[in-house]
């Protein structure tokens, strides 16, 4: 199922990043340029793993210490088994929310692909009526969340036991964490 959901930082058009199908679709009613990659939503850093990502003991407690938190992270994804999600990038994006609801539902769903509940290049839509006018019926599930007015997640890249900037958001990050 597709559904438009709240986040931690904005609405999103999310699906299973597990099913192809799933992520084909986002992209189609998104309208997103597909050689772009999608932010994964994730319940912890454990999940990381369990898609054979191979990162060190440092860099699983560096993750431990700023998830959850509206900080997405990058970190090198060379399987071409997931060439669907990170689209000849070797690279995918992460992020454990700090929102216990949707925590609780990653727990039952695993990883879901979550980019923001517009088309590409236009505004993140702010609350479900504006989502539906951008998606209509592409998506089958709209929970209300009411009025976000968050920015997007913070998005850095790990490099070995650091963290580099992409991308400012919602969240700031301290010094110590930075190349």
């Amino acid at each position: 199922a597709i559904a438009v959901i709240p986040t931690d930082t904005i609405y999103g058009i999310v699906g299973a990043a597990l099913k192809p199908k799933t992520v084909e679709k986002i992209y189609k009613f998104r309208k997103r340029n597909s050689s772009k990659p999608m932010i994964l939503l994730i319940e912890s850093e454990k999940q990381v793993l369990d898609l054979g990502i191979k990162l060190s003991a440092e860099q699983l407690e560096l993750l431990n210490k700023i998830w959850p938190n509206p900080i997405s992270v990058v970190v090198d994804a060379p399987s071409q088994k997931f060439n669907y999600l990170h689209r000849g990038k070797q690279s995918l994006a992460f992020r454990v929310p700090d929102n216990e609801w949707l925590l609780e539902l990653l727990k039952i769903t695993g990883p879901i692909v979550a980019p923001s509940a517009n088309f590409e290049g236009k505004e993140p839509a702010r609350n479900v009526e504006e989502a539906k006018k951008y998606f209509q019926d592409a998506a089958e599930i709209y929970i209300d969340g009411g009025e976000l007015k968050s920015k997007a997640s913070t998005v850095v890249k790990l490099e070995g036991s650091k963290l580099v900037v992409l991308r400012k958001g919602a969240a700031e990050i301290s010094d110590e964490f930075l190349k």
